[in-house]
């Protein structure tokens, strides 16, 4: 088993962040290795290209996101983290498959359409081409299985069309190059909404740094966001069912739940019929409990850029290493002359 998965390094890392993406690539990572298989972690740096960025940023963002993942867990001697730019196989391997993708194909991909918006002449082409270059990163390692979730999995049936039409149009019936892979539906990822309102996802461009737990702040400062966090009068119910129209409270909940391991239904038990007064200070205390060494790993290595660097690089090599086989086939499937 082979599992290969990207992430874009994205700055102001926060709990949605943690609870929605990074936490599930560390239960992968145990998963996998039990069984003898293998992660392949990715930053998507040339993925981040594809729209306005500012280069200052992005080397930045990418150093403080392998920070992040070794800090929550991630083992770069279990799993092989990296990113793309230290991998020109990557590049090389989407160019390739543009001669198989379609337009037709492309163009029905509802990120493309939601991203570039009513603007699609001034869309950079790397946009359009985005989904080429993530068939390009799983299919360049074989990789047997894919996380997805609900946004992705288009991408990922695409990837599979472009590896079947290519092992169709390029290689013997009985002799495919590329492995089709398969999705990994991994445990439903915590959905985690804004402190400030229950109706929108944490994020790290609200304007309001109340608004979310961010990988960075202390146990004071975490303590005084939850206690801040907006809430409505009625204390919490005895069922799950009582949280129906009552968003802050509902993501409240659904965070301790999170943090705690354990279903909402048993906080509600714990909690029902108690007022915010009690809970917050709860939460607040789990979550202390929960990121305060998360944090202060993250804080040491965020300063380290040696040591981040020598990660990225132990990993990129590693990468290319298991990336130039396929690659060279794939010339030699196409019929391009290599010395």
């Amino acid at each position: 088993m082979r599992i290969v998965s990207g992430i874009q390094p994205t700055g102001n890392l926060h709990l949605g962040n943690y609870l929605g993406a990074i936490r599930n690539w560390v239960a992968m990572q145990e998963q996998v290795s039990a069984e003898g298989g293998e992660c392949l972690y990715f930053l998507a740096d040339l993925h981040a290209i594809s729209m306005p960025h500012a280069p200052a940023d992005l080397a930045a963002n990418t150093r403080e996101m392998v920070a992040a993942l070794v800090a929550c867990g991630i083992d770069p001697d279990r799993s092989i983290l990296f990113n793309q730019a230290q991998v020109p196989q990557h590049s090389e391997m989407q160019w390739l498959l543009n001669g198989t993708a379609r337009m037709g194909w492309l163009n029905r991909m509802t990120q493309w359409k939601d991203k570039a918006g009513k603007n699609r002449e001034g869309a950079s082409v790397a946009l359009f081409t985005y989904p080429v270059l993530q068939a390009a990163d799983v299919l360049l390692y074989q990789a047997t299985h894919v996380p997805v979730g609900e946004d992705q999995k288009q991408h990922l049936e695409l990837a599979r069309d472009i590896a079947q039409k290519f092992n169709n149009d390029f290689c013997a019936e009985n002799a495919p190059l590329f492995t089709l892979p398969a999705p990994f539906i991994p445990p439903e990822a915590a959905r985690i909404m804004s402190l400030r309102d229950g109706s929108s996802k944490m994020s790290k461009s609200d304007p309001s740094d109340m608004s979310r737990i961010n990988m960075t702040d202390g146990a004071d400062t975490i303590m005084q966001k939850v206690k801040k966090a907006k809430t409505d009068p009625e204390p919490l119910p005895c069922e799950k069912a009582g949280l129906e129209g009552r968003a802050e409270a509902k993501n409240l909940v659904a965070i301790y739940a999170v943090m705690a391991g354990t279903s909402v239904d048993a906080v509600l038990s714990e909690f029902g019929g108690e007022g915010f007064g009690k809970f917050k200070p709860a939460l607040g205390e789990l979550l202390v409990e929960k990121l305060g060494p998360i944090n202060e790993r993250f804080l040491s290595l965020r300063e380290d850029r040696a040591a981040l660097d020598a990660i990225l690089a132990k990993g990129a090599e590693k990468a290319r290493a298991r990336a130039v086989p396929t690659l060279e086939k794939t010339y030699q499937a196409l019929g391009l002359v290599r010395g």
